[in-house]
């Protein structure tokens, strides 16, 4: 089977793929050394693994929007859910309801809620479908071994503060859908220009971190709610929130536990989907938090149960029915190019600027995040190999997710399970997409997935997300506080934009007053403890300041200088040299006899070798290349965090 295995992997780097994908053993002049075809495939495979939640999850948040679906509601109107004409609340005539009853009378119509069952297998589709052609293309035109799917957070963003549930916001679903349109062809001509990574610069570090921190306290408490999780939160009159976890027969008309708190069974059966993801994660299993949501899910599908998905009624035989095709792929019906580019509303244009500042923070921050995980980033131009095209890519994506009728499609940090794996291309990418397009013609299997299933995942992701909140500078109040405010206003007023704009706010407010004391003062006045705040940035377009030129132009004209256009990490004066063809013996040469000369190039790579692989250095190298007794030692190499930590890329 090994001999199979290798005659194969030699066969693709010989071929025109393997020159494309720059495998070691192609005739390309700058391969990728230690990559072969078959780790590519497997690395692939457990970037899907990991990120196949997404197709469940994703359709099940923005379905709560209600798509364009349309409600009977009319708040003066008895009969449809509003109250008699002269009924009023604090005087002028204004009707006594508001979106809780909206959503209550709608939950309840039947013909509403079975439009909403098509919209979410429409999303599934789309949610699928955008992770297929995403991630092939990221792999074939920017080389990188990155999974892309439409992202959490911003799906939250998107349905719970922007449309509202059922549709109960400012602006509708169709015009939100719009606004990401539009957000997308920013990006492009920004990711032309080399402005998205200028741009993610100018944020102050701390308010960088707490966003994320506060995205994952706001994924998990969208977990813990009913909707699109696993309602052990319910409202409550008197404290807004409360502990819920009841029955619905002992729900009131806003939604609150009148009695039976934690008595519900699906409750308690999502308590035991994070049991399970949680134990999965600390023993290091791959593909923990879909297994965890099929756990619960395939006990929810049997009929009669205090847990079913699907209850002996027109809903639930409706989802029954759909269920059992098993294989069966789904046209979309619903949220195909329903874009409605009405511009005159501020919540548009704030909608738009919060999708355009949180998309640049995830999809940048991931992006570089991810490729100096996998030794792509050159500490000399703080750019990475295959830039610009991931990017161009990634703007298009968005805007052609808007057309499927999904949120922003971002790069996902689950990508460091397939690096883990040893991927160093774009086949990593390309086979995570083919996956995903085999999981479209098994829409009704993720079409049956309940939020008790998937609520689970979205508290998970969430305490990962704010593992980063070491990383705030808590010493120094100027960082503090605008960082603080950040993450604890997203969750609490339950609006990404709002959390952002309290800490932009502060930070230009008190550290704006300190600089005008500093200066009025001479020079007298100043904190205590200034010395220990973050450094400003610098807001020339170079990654040290040092130029205004995007990445890509800097390549080209090194290209027509006759230099090397990538200047990579080996490359550039005092760079950190990183695993190459030329740091590393070739496979085909034995290893040099020199004890010392050998030990030279285990230290060079044990410089910039993540810790994941120094666990298994085969992931990268193999016996032949003269470095197999890394296995015994541990790298100390430190690598900048992202949202999830490095801890957990391999994990999920």
């Amino acid at each position: 089977m090994n001999g199979f295995v290798s005659k194969v992997n030699t066969a693709v780097a010989q071929s025109v793929v393997g020159k494309w994908f720059m495998l070691e053993g192609s005739s390309h002049p700058r391969p990728r050394a230690g990559t072969l075809f078959s780790t590519e495939l497997r690395a692939g495979f457990a970037t899907f693994v990991t990120m196949a939640y997404i197709i469940s999850v994703n359709s099940l948040i923005i379905s709560d929007t209600g798509g364009p679906c349309v409600c009977d509601y009319d708040p003066l109107d008895p009969t449809k859910g509003g109250v008699s004409p002269g009924t009023s609340a604090g005087g002028g005539g204004a009707p006594a309801t508001g979106a809780g009853d909206m959503i209550a009378y709608c939950s309840t119509n039947q013909e509403y809620t079975s439009c909403i069952d098509i919209v979410r297998k429409d999303l599934i589709v789309a949610t699928a479908a955008m992770a297929c052609i995403a991630s092939t293309a990221i792999g074939l035109f920017s080389n990188l071994p990155l999974g892309m799917a439409p992202g959490m957070g911003i799906n939250a963003y998107f349905t719970y503060t922007v449309v509202g549930k059922f549709g109960s916001g400012k602006i509708s679903y169709r015009v939100a859908l719009a606004a990401v349109f539009i957000e997308g062809l920013i990006f492009l001509v920004l990711s032309i220009l080399g402005l998205r990574q200028w741009l993610a610069r100018c944020i102050p570090r701390n308010i960088k971190v707490a966003t994320g921190v506060g995205i994952g306290l706001y994924l998990c408490f969208i977990g813990m709610q009913s909707s699109a999780g696993i309602g052990l939160i319910r409202s409550d009159p008197a404290t807004l929130v409360g502990l819920g976890g009841c029955n619905n027969e002992y729900l009131d008309a806003s939604g609150a536990c009148l009695a039976g708190r934690m008595e519900s069974p699906r409750t308690w059966m999502g308590v035991l989907g994070l049991f399970i993801i949680s134990i999965l994660v600390l023993y290091k299993v791959k593909g923990a938090i879909l297994i965890g949501i099929l756990f619960v899910a395939v006990i929810s599908w049997f009929r009669g149960t205090s847990v079913t998905y699907f209850p002996y009624d027109p809903i639930g035989d409706s989802r029954f029915n759909y269920f059992k095709q098993v294989v069966s792929f789904h046209t979309i019906q619903k949220t195909w190019a329903v874009m409605d580019f009405q511009l005159n509303t501020g919540e548009f244009w704030l909608a738009l600027i919060t999708f355009l500042y949180v998309d640049i923070l995830d999809t940048t921050g991931t992006m570089f995040s991810m490729a100096q995980f996998a030794g792509f980033m050159d500490p000399k131009t703080g750019d990475f190999e295959g830039s610009t095209p991931a990017f161009i890519t990634d703007a298009l994506c968005v805007s052609l997710g808007a057309v499927f009728g999904t949120s922003d499609v971002t790069a996902f940090v689950e990508s460091g399970a397939g690096i883990t794996e040893g991927g160093r291309t774009g086949l990593t990418a390309v086979t995570t997409g083919i996956c995903f397009f085999i999981s479209l013609f098994f829409s009704p299997i993720f079409s049956a997935i309940p939020p008790w299933a998937t609520g689970p995942a979205l508290i998970f992701v969430g305490s990962l997300m704010t593992k980063s909140v070491t990383e705030i500078n808590f010493n120094y109040i100027g960082d503090s506080i605008p960082a603080f405010l950040t993450l604890a206003m997203m969750p609490l007023t339950y609006n990404i934009a709002y959390g952002l704009l309290g800490g932009l706010l502060a930070a230009v407010v008190i550290n704006g007053t300190v600089y005008i004391i500093e200066k009025l003062s001479g020079g007298r006045l100043v904190p205590p403890n200034k010395n220990e705040k973050d450094p400003v940035m610098s807001f020339r377009m170079g990654p040290q300041g040092e130029g205004v030129l995007p990445p890509w132009l800097v390549r080209l004209i090194r290209k027509i200088k006759g230099q090397d256009p990538l200047e990579h990490a080996e490359h550039g004066r005092g760079a950190v040299p990183r695993i190459s063809e030329e740091t590393l013996p070739a496979p085909s040469a034995p290893a040099s006899p020199m004890v010392d000369e050998k030990k030279d190039n285990i230290e060079m790579v044990s410089k910039v070798m993540p810790d994941q692989f120094a666990e298994n250095p085969t992931l990268l190298t193999s016996t032949s290349s003269g470095v197999d007794s890394l296995s015994s030692r541990r790298m100390s190499h430190s690598h900048h965090r992202n949202s999830i930590s490095a801890d957990h890329r391999g994990e999920l």
